[in-house]
């Protein structure tokens, strides 16, 4: 159990349904609201595709679903509903099977829940909507740059574009998260332990990078808050920089190379993945993240000094053998 700096834990608790229990994210909120007593189920995401390629179409589309009354069946008597569900593909030229699973279940979970009754719906969105950015934030600033991140803005903006009603709606953006077995942190443990890796200079950069140990805290801290919640919150921050990642996922320092090389060389990945259809698009973003970080601003949490204890430098390390 993390400890808070607010006080959900004293407050009673109350009936949730995480949609995508069994996945990774899902899974995980799961067992951080057992733990803490709060009696929820699990809803099995749907697989639904669209070729919908703006807000209205999605609403429209979302708004006619078949599985509008199933949803909503589902949801009957709970208060809190998390979606965390989707498709985790960073490398994926785009689909509709990405766009139904990261941006018509969104809106049909939002609109179901709506007829449901409940209070309070949480989307896990990604802060790869903001792509680019030098410092990710709340605002409804979204520069996507590739396939998934696409499909994650377009969510966002057609969950925005609902009709105002009684539901309070928070899109909940996750960083780059990472958990003990997941592939993307095992190939990270590889790279950091290898000559590849490195970082830009001077090395000192934060990042975005977390564990799925605190995100799965803040998710329950937001569904428990008291008081009003924005419509976008940001996953705090964990405090490390981009040297102190490699360091605890491969036990070793990375070198340190000049920062307009690294420059140059992520400008020529692009345009070399733009050429193949984006394809590159997601290792490229990845090899960026590793020499540059982002920032990001301290936000909502913050404000109500809602903190997390860092874990994700514990997630990165490998595990020890006979452990």
């Amino acid at each position: 159990m993390m400890a808070a700096t607010g006080d959900s834990e004293s407050r009673a608790p109350v009936a949730w349904v995480v949609v995508g229990a069994s996945g990774f994210v899902g899974s995980a909120v799961a067992a951080e609201l057992a733990g803490r007593g709060i009696p929820a189920r699990g809803v099995r995401a749907p697989h639904i595709a669209s070729s919908a390629a703006d807000p209205a179409a999605i609403v429209r589309e979302a708004s006619c679903s078949p599985l509008r009354q199933l949803l909503a069946a589902d949801f009957a008597g709970a208060e809190v509903v998390i979606n965390a569900a989707g498709l985790a593909a960073p490398g994926h030229t785009g689909s509709p099977e990405l766009t139904g699973a990261n941006a018509l279940l969104p809106v049909l979970v939002a609109i179901a829940a709506k007829d449901a009754g409940v209070s309070r719906v949480i989307h896990l969105s990604s802060a790869a909507v903001q792509g680019h950015r030098p410092v990710l934030d709340e605002s409804a600033e979204r520069t996507p740059f590739s396939a998934y991140s696409r499909s994650k803005a377009l969510a966002e903006e057609a969950l925005a574009a609902l009709p105002e009603s009684g539901l309070e709606l928070v899109v909940l953006r996750a960083t780059s998260v990472q958990g003990p077995e997941r592939p993307t942190t095992v190939a990270l443990r590889r790279l950091a332990a290898s000559a590849l890796a490195s970082v830009a200079a001077p090395g000192t950069a934060p990042t975005p990078v977390s564990s799925i140990h605190a995100l799965a805290w803040f998710v329950a801290e937001v569904g428990l808050h008291a008081g009003r919640v924005p419509a976008v919150v940001l996953q705090p921050w964990e405090g490390l920089s981009v040297t102190a990642v490699l360091a605890a996922a491969g036990g070793r320092q990375p070198r340190t190379l000049p920062a307009g090389v690294c420059r140059l060389l992520v400008r020529t990945g692009y345009l070399v993945s733009r050429l193949l259809g984006e394809r590159l698009h997601g290792t490229v973003r990845r090899v960026e993240l590793m020499w540059f970080g982002q920032a990001q601003d301290p936000g909502w949490a913050e404000s109500v000094m809602i903190a997390p204890q860092s874990q994700v430098a514990a997630v990165l390390r490998p595990a020890q053998p006979g452990r």
